[in-house]
């Protein structure tokens, strides 16, 4: 017996659904705590930044998704990491130099592979509406004040600003809090060194910082007590080794961002299976 479209779009959505981490409640929509970001998507075995790479991300069970966006030529926002459209679509030209018409135009997923030929330069409308209320959502900004306050008008009228954490630099979180003063922001305002970056986000009001894997993780325990210390939320950029689960979600990191998303999945639920080992 055949199934109404209908149901069936809802049969398929629903089972999508289920198939997410154990970390987020699907009975009252809470967030996760913690958990392994998909960094632009699941960008390892689909291109990047596309509807494509979100959908597998979400089935595989990300607890984040990370994804860019910049302004067209005629102001609509888009999902693109790069300034320029070479690297993953069939066009050439910068983002801000094409209409939304032009880049609507390109492939955007060929060059990953001929099974995902004609896969299409999301809006940040459309990656908007396939995702899930109860995962977060790392939207990354490429530009200025006044991409800032368009992003945010798009969270708001997508009812995500529960969700979403728009990752900018000061002169867009500029435009974000002209907008609504109440959406979360990553500080990506990087400085000269790791304390003062940790520093500029406490004292600036930011909700996340990410954190670059560098040397100076021999100091990471002290800078992620004192960010947890004043309600700091911490992604950290990046790590692609299962073994480094475990022991950054002990010191506190949040939010893992990878591009090997199903290997780290895999070993973030083997963290959270792992008996607790009670104290003697």
């Amino acid at each position: 017996m055949k199934l109404p479209i209908g149901l069936l779009i809802l049969f398929t959505w629903s089972n999508l659904v289920l198939s997410q981490g154990s970390s987020i409640d699907l009975e009252n929509n809470s967030l996760p705590q913690n958990g392994i970001c998909a960094h632009r998507g699941a960008n390892e075995t689909h291109p990047e930044n596309t509807l494509a790479a979100f959908t597998e991300a979400i089935r595989l069970g990300a607890q984040m998704i990370e994804f860019d966006v910049q302004m067209t030529k005629d102001n609509q926002l888009v999902i693109m990491h790069d300034e320029k459209v070479n690297r993953t679509t069939n066009g050439r030209g910068l983002v801000g130099n094409l209409s939304l018409r032009k880049i609507k135009r390109l492939d955007a997923g060929k060059w990953k592979s001929r099974k995902f030929k004609r896969e299409r330069v999301p809006t940040l409308k459309e990656a908007l509406d396939i995702m899930p209320k109860n995962i977060w959502l790392n939207i990354h900004l490429k530009g200025n004040e006044r991409l800032g306050a368009a992003t945010a008008e798009a969270v708001i009228a997508a009812n995500r600003i529960h969700q979403a954490v728009i990752a900018c630099n000061n002169e867009a979180s500029k435009g974000v809090r002209r907008v609504n003063s109440n959406i979360m922001m990553c500080n990506m305002e990087r400085l000269s060194s790791r304390t003062e970056y940790v520093n500029g986000t406490i004292e600036n009001g930011f909700a996340f910082l990410q954190l670059k894997s560098s040397r100076d993780d021999e100091n990471l325990p002290a800078d992620l007590t004192k960010l947890k210390e004043n309600g700091i939320r911490i992604n950290y950029f990046h790590s692609e080794e299962e073994g480094r689960v475990k022991e950054l979600l002990d010191a506190g990191v949040n939010f893992i961002l990878t591009d090997r998303l199903s290997k780290m999945l895999e070993a973030f639920d083997k963290f959270n299976s792992a008996p607790s080992v009670e104290p003697k």
